[in-house]
């Protein structure tokens, strides 16, 4: 990869984050990777372990217990922990989904509660929008809460909630005006550990991103107090698409770094690999390969780049970060493709680390609203 270039906004302590987050990952992170696939989640010693470097909630104000930084140091923690390969580790979700509502829309009661326990690892977060007859289409989803006294019921069904084998918290998105459509969905906060009427499912057995605890979780009447209810009533629909412009965005930045990573890996292995009594690199399809996928890598980076620092100034539209999110996940799998096809056999192994990541990249064009519906939304501006 290009070396004189720099991301314009990775300055100062967000590029020492950066570092620090590379190297945690690194040595930490990788060598329990087959054991966390193999239990299908991430150990809780592990998001402390993160929590006491400061790579949780970095974002999150100091005064609830956070990094006291802005975006760009959730991105860089994130960005890193994709680098290496390490997808199951859902801190896009606690820190970059869940944390970003709370601050934005949550009471300072709601803040105090919850923060200060989720930057130390003490509280897993994850976020239930999902179900089995609603993914990219959040207005058909079906889970209802009703007004019971000073508080809430919730009874529905949510899949792939991310987290959702071990969180202690999940932002629930239900209808709390049926007939109303978008503009009556809600979002509750809602205690997983023993509270009554919540029953976590299988953890679901996905084809990449095996350490990743993605759940199935049933509300049975699940009685919550009032001030479960984040932000207002029937805002909720709002409230998510607000926010999805930064999902999609943290999904470009995982892109980009992955895209960039493959490229590093398989020039190390062109020129390690010997065929023909020469190295693989010396081939020409080979260096041709290469070059475009080094070219690839190198778009993706100042693209993505460029919607952060839009995203920072609050100019990032839906538009232009559905682009990001399509676009960069798209061009993540092909270089990925061709990438493994370089390494020959050995990329189709576990020995290799292009295999693993090939595999984890793949639901990148799912999560985070599916490529087609970005594409959709993008024409709907032309």
């Amino acid at each position: 990869m290009d070396d004189t270039y720099r991301s314009p906004w990775q300055v100062d302590d967000v590029a020492e984050l950066a570092s620090l987050s590379r190297r945690f990952f690194t040595t930490e992170a990788a060598p329990r990777r087959a054991e966390w696939a193999a239990q299908r989640h991430v150990d809780r010693v592990f998001w402390r372990q993160a929590a006491k470097l400061g790579l949780l909630c970095a974002g999150v104000p100091a005064e609830y217990g956070g990094g006291g930084g802005d975006a760009r140091h959730d991105l860089v923690v994130i960005a890193e922990q994709a680098r290496a390969g390490e997808f199951g580790f859902g801190n896009a979700v606690h820190s970059g989904v869940v944390a970003r509502y709370l601050v934005t829309y949550g009471t300072d009661g709601q803040k105090r509660r919850w923060l200060p326990p989720m930057a130390s690892g003490d509280v897993i977060a994850g976020i239930a929008l999902t179900e089995p007859e609603a993914g990219s289409d959040l207005k058909a989803i079906r889970t209802r809460a009703e007004r019971d006294g000073d508080g809430w019921r919730v009874s529905g069904a949510k899949t792939f909630v991310t987290n959702g084998g071990s969180a202690d918290l999940l932002v629930v998105a239900a209808k709390t005006n049926a007939s109303a459509g978008a503009r009556g969905i809600s979002l509750f906060l809602v205690p997983v550990g023993d509270q009554p009427g919540v029953v976590r499912g299988r953890v679901l057995d996905k084809i990449g991103q095996e350490s990743a605890d993605t759940s199935d979780i049933t509300l049975d009447d699940v009685r919550l107090p009032a001030e479960a209810l984040l932000g207002r009533e029937n805002a909720g629909y709002a409230m998510l698409l607000d926010q999805l412009s930064w999902e999609r965005l943290l999904v470009g930045v995982m892109a980009a770094a992955v895209t960039e990573r493959a490229v590093e890996l398989t020039v190390a292995y062109a020129h390690q690999r010997m065929v023909y009594d020469d190295e693989l690199f010396a081939l020409q399809h080979v260096r041709m390969e290469l070059a475009e996928c080094a070219t690839l890598a190198q778009v993706g980076r100042v693209f993505v780049d460029h919607c952060v620092t839009r995203h920072l100034d609050g100019t990032l539209d839906a538009r232009t970060a559905s682009m990001a999110k399509f676009w960069l996940s798209d061009v993540q799998c092909q270089v990925l493709d061709r990438c493994l096809q370089l390494h020959g056999a050995n990329g189709y192994t576990r020995d290799y680390p292009i295999g693993q990541l090939y595999v984890d990249a793949r639901a990148q064009r799912i999560y985070g609203g599916a490529n087609e519906v970005m594409k959709e939304l993008i024409a709907g501006t032309l």
